[in-house]
């Protein structure tokens, strides 16, 4: 049986989600999680594998198994071992073609940027930071660049390992929202660091360092030289997922949501 899991996990105190022998990740102990209630070892795969201190509010993932439980034991049963700011959203039995990276249509991300001259305290962690203020306008103008296909080598980590650097970006904004500042891009896939390398150029952008008509300048170089360095993991989520409505999963409830949608 192939279940699929919709889950939420505040990534601060974990070495990424990917399994490392000796690191404390999200995917060892939601399978250790999950190998307690199947009472066999089990492996989940991911949408998307989140990297050290970035959020998820809707992340997938899927696991096979031959233990029968009911669903609603990979939620609660699952989620009584799991530890605090990590939990599963929602269990649903798919076909064995579905595979939670390798058949999503497309991924959201959200990055939340407060731009003050005082840190953050309640939410450290949970939002990037500025210590001036941005012009959130120039910004929104520079991203129109990035809609469509392109190749993103400017905006990939040294160590990414995807085949090809080639990506469909179909949402790319900036708002303010709430006394923060909201980055949202949606493509069919993401290269490795590419929001946080996104977010530098634009918060370059933003702070005046750099004009708007640099960033187009820095996609087609093609060269990661050319960009910001890498900004701060702290207020990145993967905040969506999108797969083929046969496959049927049911949606994140709001709860599932931080900070609450605008």
């Amino acid at each position: 049986m192939r279940i699929a899991l919709g889950l939420e996990y505040d990534g601060q105190g974990f070495a990424g989600w990917q399994r490392q022998p000796d690191l404390d990740t999200l995917q060892g102990r939601l399978e250790r999680a999950l190998g307690a209630i199947a009472c066999q070892p089990v492996t989940v795969h991911a949408a998307g594998r989140t990297d050290r201190g970035v959020h998820a509010s809707a992340q997938v993932v899927h696991f096979d198994t031959v233990a029968q439980r009911p669903l609603s034991a990979w939620v609660r049963g699952v989620n009584s071992h799991l530890p605090p700011g990590m939990a599963v959203l929602w269990a649903h039995a798919v076909e064995t073609h579905f595979h939670a990276r390798f058949s999503a249509t497309g991924r959201h991300y959200r990055y939340l940027l407060l731009d003050h001259g005082v840190r953050p305290g309640l939410a450290r962690g949970r939002v990037g930071w500025h210590h001036a203020g941005l012009d959130e306008r120039a910004m929104a103008a520079a991203c129109s660049c990035l809609l469509g296909r392109h190749d993103f080598t400017s905006f990939r980590a040294a160590e990414c390992q995807a085949a090809s650097p080639v990506r469909e970006m179909r949402v790319a904004t900036v708002a303010r929202s709430g006394g923060l500042i909201e980055f949202r891009f949606s493509a069919n896939g993401f290269l490795h660091h590419m929001v946080r390398n996104l977010v530098g150029c634009l918060v370059a952008i933003g702070s005046g360092r750099r004009a708007v008509d640099w960033l187009p300048q820095v996609l087609e170089a093609r060269d990661r030289n050319a960009a910001a360095p890498t900004f701060a993991p702290d207020g990145l989520y993967l905040s969506g997922v999108d797969y083929p409505v046969e496959f049927g999963l049911p949606d994140f409830p709001l709860h599932g949501m931080w900070p609450a949608q605008p």
